[in-house]
């Protein structure tokens, strides 16, 4: 297993791709790295003995589409299976919520008054939620910004009715007094795993051993 293990880094060092738009698991604090992804990433160096190297994105759907073009080695996204057709999930490590935020004056009150006809909802392209949301709406329209950060900023400008993330970042990017206003509920829970960019059964048990060890030691709770 160990030697699979070491197979996910045939380079000098472990490449990780490391998704900055998503709060919840990762954060730049300072010029350091934080949260559990990072905290992951370091820990699997370590066991597979070579440096990491950080590959950072700011939304999961970028993170995605430089699957297969060589330029990370292992990878942090929520499971879907739309993108299991191209890369390897793990086991889930942890769950985070997406939901919904609307201005102050909005008279949507709950998730589920935000699927309306006329209402465009602002999502990061590629997230996690934009993929649920593709799916599950019948009547609102998605307006889709390059990543989670530059959707908050669109709505900010004015820009859709509703605006959806992950609930750590809602609250960091809207605090009390904001105008914007969080819903309760939830449109989704986000299941995250690690991922690797191809299809290997060997390589991916071994990754998906890891992931429980980190979880049974107790290593994951820690550092979320």
């Amino acid at each position: 297993m160990r030697k699979q293990l070491q197979a996910i880094a045939p380079g000098p060092s472990l490449r990780a791709a490391i998704n900055l738009g998503n709060r919840a698991l990762a954060r730049n604090d300072n010029g350091e790295l934080r949260g559990i992804t990072p905290a992951l990433s370091r820990r699997l160096a370590k066991e597979i003995g070579k440096p990491v190297e950080f590959v950072l994105y700011d939304g999961a759907g970028k993170t995605f589409n430089d699957a297969g073009k060589g330029l990370w080695d292992v990878g942090f996204l929520a499971i879907d299976p739309a993108r299991a057709k191209a890369v390897s999930f793990t086991r889930a490590y942890t769950e985070i919520i997406a939901t919904y935020a609307v201005r102050d004056n909005s008279p949507v009150t709950s998730v589920d008054q935000a699927d309306r006809p006329g209402t465009k909802i602002v999502v990061g392209n590629g997230s996690a939620y934009d993929l649920f949301l593709t799916e599950a709406l019948h009547h609102a329209e998605l307006v889709r910004a390059s990543d989670p950060g530059a959707s908050f900023d669109l709505f900010r400008g004015g820009v859709g009715d509703v605006v959806a993330g992950v609930l750590q970042s809602l609250q960091r990017n809207f605090p009390q007094g904001s105008g914007v206003r969080i819903l309760p509920g939830k449109i989704t829970s986000v299941r995250q795993a690690m991922v690797l960019p191809y299809h290997d059964a060997d390589r991916t048990a071994a990754l998906d051993a890891f992931v429980e060890r980190a979880i049974a030691s107790g290593f994951v709770e820690a550092n979320i």
